[in-house]
C-alpha cells in the first residue's frame, strides 16, 4: 500500500481535530486543584482576618500570583502541543514576574534604611515558600494528569511550566491565609516558593510527562 493510500485511509471518518484540548483537559483539573488547596488552606492554616481585605496586600498578592497563573497557564497549554510556540507566554510569564520585582523594590527603597530588613523578612519568611510549595501540590498533580492526555514533546521544560502554574495557584491559595503587607516580601518570598514549585516540576517532567 503507497503512503498516500495509508493516510486516506487513516483519515477515513476521523472527522476534525478537537480544538482546544488542552483548555478542556487543565481547567476541570486546576479548579478542583485549586479548590482542595484553599480548602487546606483555610481549614489547616486559618483565613486572614477580615479587615485586610481592606488593605491592598491581599489584592496584589493575588494579582501577583492570579498573572503570573495565567501565563504560565498559557505556557503550559502551548508546550503539551508536540511542536510548541512559546515565545509570547515565556515573555508574559517574565513581565509579570518582573512587575512584581520592582513594585517590591520601589516600596523597599521607599522604606527608612534600618527597617527594610525587618519589611523584608517581615514574620513568616521562613515557612512562606514552603507553604506554597506543599499547596501547590495539588496542581502539579493536576497538570501533569492533563499533560499526559496530550502531546507534550519538551517534557523538562513543560514540567518547569506546570510547576509554574501550580506554584501560583499554590500562592493564590496561601494569599487567603497570609497577614504579611509589604509587596516587597510577595517579590522574594511567593517568588521564591512560586520558582521552587517550578524546580519541582522540571525535575518531574521527563519521568512523569514521558509517552
Amino acid at each position: 500500500m503507497k503512503t498516500n493510500d495509508l493516510i486516506d485511509l487513516l483519515a477515513t471518518d476521523a472527522g476534525p481535530a478537537p480544538r482546544a484540548l488542552a483548555a478542556r483537559r487543565l481547567s476541570p483539573a486546576l479548579a478542583l486543584a485549586l479548590l482542595t488547596s484553599i480548602a487546606a488552606t483555610l481549614l489547616l492554616l486559618g483565613p486572614i482576618p477580615a479587615a485586610l481585605w481592606a488593605e491592598p496586600a491581599p489584592w496584589i498578592k493575588l494579582g501577583y500570583a492570579g498573572g503570573l497563573a495565567a501565563a504560565a497557564l498559557w505556557l503550559t497549554a502551548r508546550l503539551g502541543r508536540p511542536v510548541p510556540r512559546t515565545a509570547m507566554p515565556v515573555l508574559l510569564v517574565a513581565v509579570v514576574a518582573a512587575a512584581m520585582a520592582l513594585l517590591g523594590l520601589s516600596t523597599l527603597l521607599d522604606t527608612p534604611a534600618g527597617e527594610r530588613l525587618a519589611t523584608l523578612l517581615g514574620h513568616s519568611w521562613a515557612r512562606c515558600p514552603l507553604n506554597v510549595v506543599l499547596l501547590a501540590l495539588p496542581a502539579l498533580v493536576a497538570t501533569f494528569w492533563a499533560l499526559r492526555g496530550l502531546a507534550p514533546t519538551k517534557l523538562r521544560l513543560a514540567g518547569l511550566a506546570a510547576g509554574l502554574l501550580a506554584g501560583a495557584l499554590g500562592a493564590c491559595a496561601y494569599t487567603l491565609s497570609c497577614t504579611e503587607l509589604s509587596p516587597a516580601f510577595v517579590a522574594v518570598w511567593y517568588s521564591l516558593g512560586i520558582g521552587l514549585a517550578g524546580t519541582l516540576g522540571a525535575m518531574l517532567g521527563p519521568l512523569a510527562l514521558r509517552w
